[in-house]
């Protein structure tokens, strides 16, 4: 699948697989300032300087990067981020730091968050009077064991 990308800042990365079997691949920073500082339980947008033309029937997930979490408490604002298919502005990554006490540096040219291409398939609604009856039915959290 090719996938069109437009540079909306010329130092712009353009997006690369980091091995051969990674499921996504990475998005960089394009920062004002030399460095930024994401301090502890602060929140910090973070341009790409990248804008995507997600293919018709697909959608754009964004998510944070796992050293970023399990390292320094850094993770995505929105859990995952989702750009639609016509959406066609910069992609910008919004951080976090979950950190009390540690800042978090950001510079233009690291790899900021990650992010994969989904097929999604459009549904049509139908209401009816009752769902399949399942073994769980409506069991909630915990409902299927530990």
């Amino acid at each position: 699948m090719n996938l069109k990308i437009c540079k909306t800042y010329s130092d712009a990365i353009v997006p690369k697989y980091a091995t051969e079997g990674a499921a996504c691949f990475d998005l960089h920073a394009i920062t004002e300032r030399p460095v930024e500082i994401l301090g502890p339980n602060e929140t910090l947008v973070v341009r790409t300087g990248l804008a995507f033309e997600v293919p018709d029937g697909h959608v754009l997930m964004v998510f944070s990067r796992s050293g970023h979490g399990f390292k320094h408490g850094v993770r995505l604002v929105n859990g995952t981020g989702i750009i639609d298919s016509d959406y066609r502005g910069e992609v910008l990554i919004g951080l976090h730091n979950d950190s009390t006490h540690e800042s978090f540096d950001v510079r233009t040219g690291d790899r900021v968050a990650q992010a994969m291409i989904v097929p999604i398939p459009r549904v049509t609604f139908h209401v009816v009077e009752q769902l399949s009856i399942t073994e769980r039915g409506a069991g909630g959290f915990c409902s299927s064991g530990k």
